[in-house]
Formats: C-alpha cells, structure tokens, sequence
C-alpha cells in the first residue's frame, strides 16, 4: 500500500465508541457480580443466584471495587448504571 492509500483507508474508518473505564478489566464473573450488586442483591443473594459462597462474593466486590477505584457498593451500582458491564440481561433469565 502507498502512504497515501494508508492515510485514505484511516480517514475512512469510523472510531469505535470509547469503552467504559474499568469494563475491560472486569472479569466475567466480576462483570456478573457487577450486575447482580446493581440490583440491589446481597452478598447472600448473589452468590445463591451464582452458586458461590458469601465470602467469593466479597472477594468480587473488593475487587471490583479496585479495579475501578472505587469504596463503596453504591459506586458499584452507580457504575454499573452509567456504563454497563456487558454481560446479558439476568432479569430475563430468572
């Protein structure tokens, strides 16, 4: 390819839209716990509708909570609402 042909097919490519900060360091399961917490589940709740203990759950949290530079579960759901996690809707599966 010529430069010029290079400088053309840039031009032409559409941006992708910026990804949320954090997203792509969540893994699924953290994206998973992310999303549960948002809706207001506990630590009890999410892990019986993961089957997972309380405490992997925890672990989750703080975790999320790192990653994302965040303190409190509020910020979580927060989060979780003006970004998304990714996953698929659970509201349809239950």
């Amino acid at each position: 390819m010529s430069v010029t042909h290079d400088a053309e097919v840039r031009a032409d490519a559409r941006p992708s839209p910026p990804t949320p900060p954090g997203r792509d360091r969540l893994s699924r399961r953290e994206a998973e716990v992310a999303d549960l917490v948002a809706e207001g589940l506990t630590n009890r709740e999410v892990a019986a509708e993961l089957y997972i203990s309380p405490r992997t759950v925890e672990s989750h949290v703080e975790h999320i909570k790192r990653k994302l530079g965040l303190t409190s579960r509020y910020q979580i759901v927060v989060w979780v609402l003006r970004n998304g996690t990714g996953t698929p809707d659970r509201a349809s599966s239950r």
